[in-house]
């Protein structure tokens, strides 16, 4: 798909200035971005929006969207989200969340599980897990942190166009933006919430996908466990020789999988 057909649009919504990228017709898909911000527009997006209406929030704080003073949570954040869906008529869309983006949406779905029609969540944070820890966003320069997100850089085409080549000023400056806002969001306890595992018990009929790479070193696949216990009824689809990004990294079988949970 052509930069052209992937349209930003900036809104004032539930009081606040928002941005988005939206492209497709059909029924909406809202898609949540990492906690490093929007990735780009992705191979998968494309092909999904070839079908379906595919709308990215640009979180706010994150690098585009102006930050919101009253937002000191990502349960805030979950809040001033579900404000959005329903001011922009997007209720019963589908949602899917990418690491700090599906720990908004699981946020989302323990408030209020109604407003989505299934949810998909992608090496989530947001629960503590078990085994290992979330890796931290400061320890190292952004560029590890990115090379640690798949298991081998120089195998995903993709991955290597978005992020192998030198770092912009401007994508710096995003990158540092968002960061920045999501440590101030979730620095402590870091990048989870104690009360959402006991929380989601709300969402135990929403339908719910969660994909994770089994060699993920950003967010450990021991989280996933927990995820299922709180959610009934939640499917796992393990990645083999996938690090945090199945949706770069094996771009076709996610797609397949996210296909047969979408309809």
């Amino acid at each position: 798909m052509a930069k052209s057909d992937c349209k930003q649009k900036t809104i004032a919504a539930a009081g606040a200035e928002l941005s988005y990228l939206k492209a497709g017709k059909g029924k909406p898909v809202l898609v949540l971005h990492e906690e490093l911000g929007n990735p780009g527009w992705l191979a998968w997006q494309r092909q999904l929006a070839e079908t379906r209406k595919v709308i990215v929030p640009l979180h706010p704080g994150f690098g585009v969207s102006p930050r919101i003073d009253w937002i000191r949570s990502v349960g805030d954040l979950a809040n001033y989200y579900a404000q959005v869906m329903l001011e922009q008529d997007w209720v019963g869309a589908d949602v899917i969340g990418f690491s700090f983006g599906g720990w908004i949406a699981a946020e989302m779905a323990a408030q209020n599980p109604g407003q989505f029609a299934s949810l998909t969540l992608v090496a989530p944070m947001g629960i503590k897990p078990p085994q290992g820890v979330i890796r931290d966003l400061f320890e190292a320069p952004v560029e590890q942190y990115l090379a640690a997100s798949v298991k081998d850089p120089a195998s995903s085409e993709e991955f290597a166009s978005l992020f192998g080549g030198a770092m912009t000023p401007e994508q710096f400056e995003h990158f540092q933006d968002a960061t920045a806002e999501a440590a101030r969001l979730a620095w402590q306890p870091y990048m989870n919430n104690p009360a959402l595992y006991y929380r989601l018990g709300l969402a135990r009929d929403l339908p719910t996908l969660m994909l994770w790479g089994k060699d993920d070193a950003i967010v450990p696949v021991s989280a996933a466990s927990l995820y299922q216990d709180a959610i009934r009824d939640a499917k796992l689809v393990l990645f083999k020789d996938c690090g945090h990004r199945p949706e770069i990294e094996q771009t076709g079988k996610f797609l397949k999988k996210l296909a047969n949970h979408l309809s």
